[in-house]
C-alpha cells in the first residue's frame, strides 16, 4: 500500500456485534442500557419531538436540569438533538464508570465480565496474558484502563430531509430535517459515528464539510466518524470518492442485506449479501488506497491536516444473522469487523424499548405474519408485522370513509404533487386529493379499486415507529395516538421468547441457544428464498403490462440471483468445517433454488 502504514485502532475491541438502528423509537435509548458493556448501538434522529419527551423523562429520573426547547426557539430541532445526545453521553459515561468500578472490585467480578465476551474478543485475548499474575491490583488497573464503552452512534436517513418553513417563508437548506439532525450531532459532545442510510444525498454530504469534528487530525483520529450503509461495492466506492473530494473519510461501510433485514428494504438488482461481502473482502485494500489518494489531495488543497498513515477502515455486515455459527463465519471468512444483530433484540427489554403488547405480538410472530409491505410513505418496500395497531388504526379510518392520517409530525411530508410545500402520502390531505383526481379518470371498477387501494395503503410510520417508546414509559400519546408500527425482519419468526441481555449475548457467541425451532434456514439460503419470492412477484406484475424496461430489469435481476446461488454453491462445498451439520441440506436447497430460477428465466423469455 504505497509508502503509508495503516493506522491501527487505539483501543481493543470488546464485542464483534453491534445493535443497529431499529425503527424510530426502539433503539432511542439503547446506549443508556448497553454501552457500559462495550456494545455499540444506534439512535435514530428522525423524531426530535420524541427525543425531547425522553430527555425530560431522563432528566427527571437522574435529577438533571431540564430546560424545555420549544418550537418557538430558533433552530429548535438541532438544539433538541444536541441536548438529547449530550444527556445520553453524560448518563452513559456515569454508568460506565460505575460499572468499571464495580467490576474491578474482586477477582470473581472481573472473571464474570470476561466470561460474557466471545473467546475471539481482542480485549479477552489480551487479558489472558495478565490473568495468571498474582498481583490483583495490577489486573484491576489493566481492566480499568482497557474496558471500552460502547459507541453511541446515530442514524440519519439521508432522503428524509424535509424543507421547513416559518409561516409561509421557506427556511435555508441547512434547516432541512436531515441537515438539522446532522448539525445536532455535530454540535454534541459525542465522539462516535453518524450512520448515513437510504442512499446518497449530495447536498447533505457537502454539508458535512462545515464541521471540524469530521476531519482527521495528524494521528488519523476523527472525533465524529462517517459510516455509510451500502448495498454494493460500486456504490461504496462512488460515495467514498465523493466524500474524499471534500476531505472527508468514510470510516466504515455497513453492508446490509437488501431484503433479509428489518425496516425499509432496498432490493438492489438481485445482488446477494455473500457475493457483496466477497467483493469488499477482495477489494478492501484497493478501496483504502483509491479513496485515500483523493482524501490527501483534498486535505492539502484545503490547507487542513494531512494524516501520515492510512486511516482506519471498517467493514460490517447485518441482515438476518441468527446463530453463533453464522455470526462467526461472517466475521472470519469475510474479515468483517462487526455483525449487526437487529430484530432478535426487540425481545430484549434490557437493550431495546418496546411496549409490552407489541413485544408479545413479536414473540408470537411466524413467517406468514412478517411480510414486505407497501405501507411506507417513502415509496420503498417496508417490512411489517400483520395485525400491528397502527395498521388497525389506519383501517378504522378507511372504514369510516376518511382514509389517511392527520399527519401530526410531518417528518416524511415530501411529496409535491399538489403543493410546493411537501405533503406526506399517508396523510388525509394527500389521500383526499389523490382520490379526488382518481374519481375523474373514469376507470372500470376493478381498475379503480386497484389504484384506490394503492393510495390508502400508506401508513403513518413516522409516528407509529416511535409510539412504542412512549407507551413503554407511560408517557403522553395525545398527539401521536396509541397505534404502533413495528418493522422486524423475517428472522424474527425464529425467536419466540423474551430474553435478558446475557442470554442474547450468550446466544450470539454460541454459549447458549435461544432458538427452539429446528427448521430455521441458513441466513444465506433464507435471503435467496426471499429474493426469489420478490422477483416472482415482480414477474407476475409484469405479465399484466410488459415493457422492454421491465424485461431487462427481470433478466438482470435473475442473472444476478443465479450467479449468487452458484457462488453459494461453491462457498458451501468448499467451506470445510463450517455449517458441517446441515451442509447437505443447504446444498440441496441451493440446487432447488437454481431449478426455480431456471423456470423463472423461461417465463421472462416468454413475456
Amino acid at each position: 500500500m504505497d509508502n503509508y502504514n495503516t493506522i491501527a485502532t487505539n483501543s481493543l475491541k470488546t464485542h464483534s456485534f453491534h445493535i443497529p438502528v431499529m425503527g424510530i423509537g426502539f433503539t432511542i435509548d439503547t446506549p443508556l442500557k448497553v454501552s457500559k458493556y462495550g456494545i455499540d448501538s444506534v439512535i435514530s434522529l428522525v423524531d426530535d419531538i420524541l427525543l425531547e419527551k425522553l430527555r425530560k423523562m431522563y432528566c427527571d429520573k437522574f435529577n438533571m436540569q431540564y430546560i424545555e426547547i420549544s418550537e418557538k426557539i430558533e433552530d429548535f430541532r438541532a438544539k433538541r438533538i444536541t441536548s438529547y445526545l449530550d444527556m445520553v453521553h453524560s448518563i452513559s459515561n456515569a454508568k460506565f464508570d460505575e460499572f468499571k468500578n464495580t467490576t474491578v472490585k474482586t477477582a470473581n467480578s472481573i472473571k464474570s465480565f470476561f466470561d460474557t465476551l466471545s473467546d475471539m474478543s481482542s480485549v479477552k485475548q489480551e487479558f489472558k496474558k495478565y490473568k495468571d499474575t498474582v498481583d490483583l491490583d495490577a489486573i484491576k488497573s489493566w481492566v480499568k484502563d482497557h474496558m471500552v464503552m460502547g459507541s453511541i452512534d446515530v442514524n440519519i436517513m439521508t432522503k428524509v430531509d424535509k424543507e421547513n418553513y416559518i409561516k409561509k417563508e421557506k427556511l435555508p437548506t441547512e434547516y432541512n430535517d436531515a441537515h438539522a439532525a446532522l448539525r445536532g450531532f455535530a454540535n454534541s459532545t459525542l465522539s462516535s459515528s453518524v450512520i448515513l442510510s437510504a442512499g446518497m444525498n449530495p447536498r447533505l454530504y457537502s454539508y458535512l464539510e462545515n464541521f471540524e469534528d469530521f476531519y482527521p487530525d495528524a494521528n488519523g483520529n476523527i472525533k465524529k466518524k462517517i459510516v455509510l450503509k451500502v448495498s454494493d461495492y460500486r456504490s461504496a466506492l462512488i460515495q467514498g470518492k465523493f466524500l474524499a473530494k471534500k476531505g472527508l473519510w468514510v470510516s466504515e461501510y455497513r453492508i446490509e442485506s437488501g431484503l433479509n433485514c428489518g425496516g425499509h428494504a432496498f432490493a438492489t438488482d438481485g445482488y446477494l449479501m455473500g457475493p457483496i461481502l466477497e467483493q469488499f473482502k477482495i477489494n478492501r485494500n484497493e478501496l483504502i488506497e483509491t479513496v485515500h489518494k483523493i482524501l490527501v489531495k483534498s486535505l492539502s488543497d484545503k490547507n487542513k491536516t494531512v494524516p501520515t498513515s492510512y486511516l482506519q477502515l471498517k467493514i460490517s455486515a447485518q441482515g438476518g444473522v441468527g446463530t453463533a455459527e453464522e455470526h462467526q463465519f461472517i466475521v472470519d471468512y469475510y474479515n468483517v469487523d462487526s455483525v449487526g444483530w437487529g430484530s432478535p433484540f426487540l425481545l430484549v427489554p434490557e437493550a431495546t424499548t418496546v411496549d409490552k403488547a407489541t413485544l408479545n405480538r413479536l414473540k408470537e410472530a411466524k413467517e406468514e405474519d412478517l411480510y414486505l409491505s407497501n405501507t411506507s410513505p417513502l415509496g420503498v418496500p417496508f417490512h411489517s408485522l400483520k395485525g400491528n395497531t397502527k395498521d388497525q388504526e389506519k383501517q378504522q379510518l378507511i372504514n369510516k370513509g376518511r382514509p389517511g392520517s392527520s399527519c401530526p409530525k410531518k417528518f416524511v411530508a415530501l411529496n409535491k404533487d399538489f403543493s410546493d410545500k411537501g405533503i406526506c402520502t399517508a396523510s388525509r390531505e394527500y389521500q383526499y386529493l389523490k382520490i379526488k383526481d382518481l374519481d375523474k379518470e373514469g376507470l372500470s371498477s376493478p381498475e379503480y379499486q386497484l389504484k384506490y387501494n394503492k393510495i390508502i395503503e400508506k401508513s403513518c410510520t413516522c409516528v407509529g415507529l416511535g409510539t412504542s417508546a412512549l407507551l413503554a414509559y407511560g408517557l403522553d400519546t395525545k398527539t401521536e395516538g396509541d397505534g404502533v408500527s413495528v418493522c422486524p425482519g423475517p428472522n424474527m419468526a425464529y425467536f419466540s421468547k423474551e430474553m435478558n441481555l446475557s442470554e442474547m449475548i450468550d446466544h450470539i457467541y454460541g454459549k447458549a441457544n435461544v432458538i427452539a425451532r429446528t427448521d430455521r434456514p441458513n441466513v444465506f439460503i433464507k435471503e435467496l428464498g426471499i429474493y426469489i419470492k420478490y422477483v416472482n412477484d415482480k414477474l407476475e406484475e409484469s405479465k399484466k403490462n410488459t415493457t422492454d424496461k421491465q424485461r431487462k430489469y427481470l433478466n438482470v435481476f435473475l442473472n444476478n440471483l443465479k450467479e449468487g446461488a452458484l457462488y453459494y454453491q461453491t462457498l458451501f462445498t468448499t467451506s470445510g468445517k463450517a455449517f458441517k451439520e446441515n451442509k447437505d441440506k443447504i446444498i440441496d436447497d441451493l440446487h432447488k433454488s437454481l431449478k426455480v430460477l431456471e423456470v423463472l428465466e423461461l417465463e421472462v423469455k416468454s413475456l
